[in-house]
């Protein structure tokens, strides 16, 4: 006789929401690691990605005395906040563990290396999380190659899908 699976507690627990995804960064970047981030906010930037207000695409990791920041994160202000909201593009501190830290920084001192946030999403206990990615960025002729490779992977499953 099996075991009973507890309903109770899969209900319970929420899933991972997803706020934004830096679908572009995949174009422009080899992503060659990634790391899952904590950030640091304001209580009306939490009320603003709750409702999904926010834009990665300028966004990038820069490295400052040591800690890791998020910058140029656009989150608008949140319209019922009034004189408590805070600025839409300020630095954002990056939370990671100290050795997480010093190899993620001295990686991205590298030539031809950046940090950018790939997915900024709230984790199963509500904490906002961003999936940043040490990349390289790709040349014309690679974002063409990756092209071309995805156009033939979409044939052949639109072929198979026909039989």
């Amino acid at each position: 006789m099996g075991k009973k699976k507890n309903k109770q507690n899969t209900e319970t627990q929420p899933k991972t929401s997803h706020i934004a995804e830096n679908r572009r960064a995949r174009h422009q970047y080899h992503v060659i690691d990634t790391l899952e981030c904590g950030i640091v906010l304001k209580g009306s930037e939490v009320k603003s990605l709750r409702l999904g207000q926010v834009s990665l695409d300028e966004a990038y990791g820069r490295v400052i005395n040591k800690d890791v920041y998020l910058v140029g994160c656009d989150i608008p202000e949140y319209k019922q906040a009034s004189h408590h909201n805070h600025h839409p593009r300020r630095e954002r501190k990056l939370l990671m563990h100290k050795v997480e830290r010093r190899k993620f920084a001295e990686k991205a001192t590298q030539s031809g290396h950046t940090l950018v946030p790939l997915k900024m999403y709230f984790n199963q206990r509500g904490i906002c999380k961003v999936l940043l990615g040490l990349c390289k960025g790709k040349q014309v002729h690679d974002k063409r190659q990756s092209m071309k490779k995805r156009d033939t992977q979409r044939g052949l499953d639109r072929a198979m899908r026909g039989r």
